[in-house]
């Protein structure tokens, strides 16, 4: 199974693997047309709401404890629009990746469309 990525995306590894011992999900069950799980790097995930609340500061520690002893076990909603990568949920385990200094975070990938984005946005 080859996977294609649009051209700005092949400057870095992408990995279906999974860290809790469950096989990777790529393209759902609909043969490709549903979401897709993927390790983004962080730096890719726009955050377009990040700054309207602080996370629990407490809730980020237990994620990160919970992270280096078994792996984020669930993934992060993403929306890609137009080959961009939009991140609304998951504030608290984006953050808890960036502290600890984690380079990509798995992601749960639907394709949306610029009036997806502005709903998003409301």
């Amino acid at each position: 199974m080859m996977l294609r990525f649009p051209s700005s995306l092949r400057s870095f590894s992408v990995s279906a693997s999974s860290s809790n011992g469950s096989p990777p999900v790529i393209g759902g069950s609909s043969g490709g047309v549903g979401p897709m799980i993927l390790e983004l790097p962080l730096e890719k995930i726009r955050r377009p709401l990040m700054r309207t609340r602080s996370n629990d500061q407490n809730k980020v520690k237990e994620l990160m404890d919970s992270i280096r002893q078994i792996g984020l076990q669930v993934p992060i909603d993403v929306i890609e629009v137009d080959g961009a990568y939009y991140g609304f949920s998951g504030c608290h385990r984006y953050e808890a990746h960036q502290k600890l200094g984690l380079p990509t975070i798995r992601c749960k990938i639907r394709k949306g469309t610029k009036e997806t984005l502005r709903h998003h946005l409301r």
